[in-house]
């Protein structure tokens, strides 16, 4: 894939913006390089830790002491199939479990992400406002460009592609691991996949 410009963002302050929204989560964040015209299979790269950051940017992985030679992929490497709970996850996987939403659903959801639960009420331990909180997740965001697609496998969806923080119900989401509750996001540009994370284990 052809190398996208860079954007305003720098490496100091999209780490600090990642370090803050989820040094409390349990979560894995990581970027890897568009390698594939077919993105699902850099997300599985990236699940696996077989790619670098291109960058050289730090992400989080509270996850990586469960990691093991037979699955490095953990804790992607076990998808809820019922008929073969060993099988890895394909790309055809990613993309049944991972429908399209729109940059506005992608900046909530982010600071949702931030706890386990994946509701804006997580944001209530902060400090800061929710439009500096807001401004933490463009600065994430803002690294992948101004062409960039996101998918999650949350489903609390009111129209097709976006998410509705608003609804009294709980979320819903495609499970991708066999914690109790995993939700995501991923950012697609032309040159970088992003992956931001949150398990629970009830």
């Amino acid at each position: 894939m052809q190398a996208e410009h860079l954007s305003a963002v720098d490496r100091t302050s999209w780490e600090a913006a990642v370090r803050h929204l989820y040094e409390d989560a349990f979560t894995f964040s990581a970027t890897g390089p568009r390698a594939h015209e077919d993105w699902r299979a850099d997300v599985l790269a990236v699940m696996a830790r077989a790619v670098p950051d291109p960058r050289g940017w730090a992400g989080l992985d509270d996850t990586a002491n469960e990691r093991s030679q037979e699955h490095p992929d953990f804790p992607f490497c076990r998808p809820a199939f019922s008929s073969d709970p060993s099988r890895p996850l394909t790309p055809t996987d990613i993309g049944e479990r991972l429908p399209e939403i729109n940059r506005a659903s992608a900046e909530n959801l982010l600071l949702a992400l931030t706890d386990d639960g994946c509701t804006l009420g997580n944001l209530r331990r902060f400090t800061e406002s929710f439009d500096e909180l807001q401004n933490m997740a463009r600065t994430i965001l803002a690294r992948y460009g101004d062409t960039f697609t996101c998918y999650t496998n949350v489903s609390h969806i009111r129209r097709v592609g976006r998410l509705d923080f608003t609804a009294a119900t709980s979320h819903g989401w495609s499970p991708m691991t066999f914690y109790g509750e995993d939700s995501g996001l991923v950012v697609v540009s032309d040159a970088e996949v992003g992956l931001f994370w949150t398990f629970a284990d009830y």
